[in-house]
């Protein structure tokens, strides 16, 4: 066992998470990294287990049952005792008023969905690196803010806040590189189509196909190249008929007889 992995084991992360799949994901990607976890399925279950025992880390989808996720986290920065704990945000981020609303319950952290292991590991030593440096340092006063038609009232201190928008910015930018690989690969399967749609010049005796270095190939060894199709082979009824025509004939008279 590394370094790294012994303390890992002094990593107490929580979980709050309704969707049971979700959580066991999460679970089994942070437990084969040596990390301790306890795992909750909604934010009242959540709060009562961290008043209980103090996880190092909460991490907590947005939205659950009861207490969303929002409101676990405003009540555990409420809390003198439990304040110290960061708080990571699991969302889609689909909306502006996201980053607001982390803002108000002084999030520490977003990770958006789907996420993969590596950035969330990333961000979780992120978070243990500077937690240390952070937690003795909260906001004595507050900023009112006006957004999206109404006034919100943002007590986050500096830090909290330059955290929570980098890694809002990150998580955006994750989601885009995600969008370019995606959009690649369309790309490529829009050219395949294009190719399969176009002019393709086909033997009109054989019914062998010229490729694009100019080489004939039987059809279905073309498709199989220029789409995911596969095929079976067997016979028409034509085609059985005209080369097992004999064969058949000679059945049908030893039936008779």
């Amino acid at each position: 066992m590394n370094k790294d992995k012994k303390t890992n084991l002094n990593v107490l992360i929580l979980i709050a998470e309704d969707s049971h799949t979700q959580a066991a994901q999460l679970r089994y990607t942070l437990e084969k990294h040596d990390y301790t976890v306890v795992v909750t399925y909604n934010g009242d279950e959540a709060f009562k287990k961290i008043k209980q025992n103090k996880p190092t880390i909460v991490i907590s989808d947005v939205l659950m049952p009861g207490i969303d996720g929002y409101e676990l986290c405003r009540r555990i920065k409420s809390d003198r005792s439990l304040r110290h704990i960061p708080v990571i945000l699991l969302t889609q981020l689909s909306d502006p008023r996201d980053i607001i609303r982390g803002l108000e319950c002084e999030a520490d952290h977003f990770i958006t969905k789907p996420y993969n292991e590596d950035f969330l590991l990333s961000h979780i030593q992120y978070v243990l690196v500077n937690k240390e440096l952070r937690k003795n340092s909260f906001a004595e006063m507050g900023i009112e803010i006006f957004f999206a038609g109404q006034k919100h009232f943002v007590t986050s201190d500096r830090m909290q806040i330059l955290d929570l928008l980098f890694s809002t910015y990150e998580a955006v930018l994750h989601k885009n590189n995600e969008l370019e690989r995606i959009n690649l690969e369309l790309k490529k399967s829009v050219e395949t189509i294009q190719k399969l749609k176009g002019l393709i010049p086909i033997c009109s005796h054989c019914k062998k196909i010229r490729n694009d270095d100019g080489y004939w190939q039987q059809l279905e060894v073309f498709i199989r190249e220029h789409s995911n199709a596969e095929f079976t082979h067997g016979l028409c009824p034509d085609c059985e008929k005209e080369i097992y025509s004999k064969y058949l004939e000679k059945t049908k008279d030893e039936a008779a007889s």
